[in-house]
């Protein structure tokens, strides 16, 4: 069992006090930097999560293929145009977002169609993932929109790539995956392997501050809450006083200072998003929040990602040891 350590961009230019005289350049060398730091850490796999939704997507993405990262995660919308970026000899692996079967197949189409291009992986996002999620917010507890099922959707989509074009999309399953059990079984489902972000928030090596990852350990099952994100997406959360204050109107911003998302409309947002995120991940939860997954509350410590690969592990081997000891007998 091996992982993919994934940097996220969003806002990465605000946590490390890269901006200043130019926005735009100082999100990109900060992502230049936390490249670089990670590969001076690690001989593994690293990717870079840019949502679609960003002013600077495009700037991102070339900067990140620049940089020779393996692989790029694009959601938050539909990435129609990222094979676009490529160049001869880029090694960079292009992996969207989806919610749905039909998603996968519209970027399949699309991509084919105009670059001659198809997917190296889908991520495929069920209604129990924490952040931004593509559904609408009636939907998160329909049954047909289960993980399982949107598995087998996706599944159905590169089954047919697969028999038209010869080509294989691996399934990276997420949202709502805790233990190395439900690694077991969602891969029985048809995933090919998963994606975490819940856990690995709480681990030594997460570079957010300790008051950031205690948010975690201390949630409870009723502190777990969707809200509306600037960004047009509900948003998984654990909720507290500032989200509180926002949907009371008490953090309305005068201004936008950091024109960051397409979607994002200054004079009507209830908060700035990406101020909140920044000033949480350096611990000041009092002007900002932590999204998160529905296992939240079922973080009880802060370990280390190796400690964290031996437990996945463990778990999945005993489940596969349980379920293959049921049928045999």
């Amino acid at each position: 069992m091996g992982g993919i350590g994934v940097i996220s961009t969003v806002g990465i230019g605000f946590l490390n006090g890269h901006p200043g005289r130019n926005l735009r350049i100082g999100h990109m060398d900060a992502i230049r930097d936390e490249i670089r730091k990670a590969r001076e850490k690690t001989q593994g796999v690293l990717g870079v999560n840019i949502m679609t939704v960003l002013t600077n997507f495009a700037d991102m993405v070339r900067t990140s293929i620049d940089e020779g990262i393996d692989v790029i995660f694009a959601g938050a919308g539909l990435p129609l145009d990222l094979p676009k970026y490529l160049q001869a000899g880029n090694r960079t692996k292009l992996v969207p977002i989806v919610s749905s079967g039909r998603a996968a197949e519209i970027l399949c189409s699309k991509w084919k169609r105009n670059y001659d291009y198809l997917p190296d992986a889908f991520v495929v996002e069920g209604p129990k993932a924490g952040g931004h999620l593509g559904f609408r917010v009636q939907d998160l507890d329909n049954l047909s929109h289960s993980l399982e099922t949107l598995v087998q959707e996706v599944r159905d989509v590169v089954s047919r790539i697969r028999d038209q074009f010869r080509k294989e999309i691996p399934i990276i399953a997420a949202g709502g995956i805790f233990g190395g059990d439900d690694m077991y079984r969602i891969m029985e489902k048809g995933a090919s392997a998963v994606q975490l972000g819940t856990r690995f928030v709480a681990t030594e090596e997460c570079d957010a501050s300790p008051s950031f990852k205690e948010a975690f350990v201390r949630s409870r099952e009723e502190d777990i809450r969707i809200i509306k994100s600037p960004v047009g997406l509900p948003g998984r959360t654990i909720f507290n006083r500032f989200l509180g204050e926002t949907a009371e109107g008490k953090r309305r911003p005068e201004s936008c200072k950091y024109n960051c998302i397409k979607t994002c409309n200054p004079k009507t947002t209830e908060y700035c998003i990406a101020n909140a995120l920044v000033e949480a991940s350096h611990g000041n939860l009092n002007d900002g929040f932590a999204f998160s997954g529905t296992n939240a509350p079922r973080v009880d410590k802060i370990t280390t990602v190796k400690q964290l690969f031996e437990e996945l592990k463990e778990g999945y081997r005993q489940m596969k040891q349980s379920l293959e000891g049921r049928i045999s007998s």
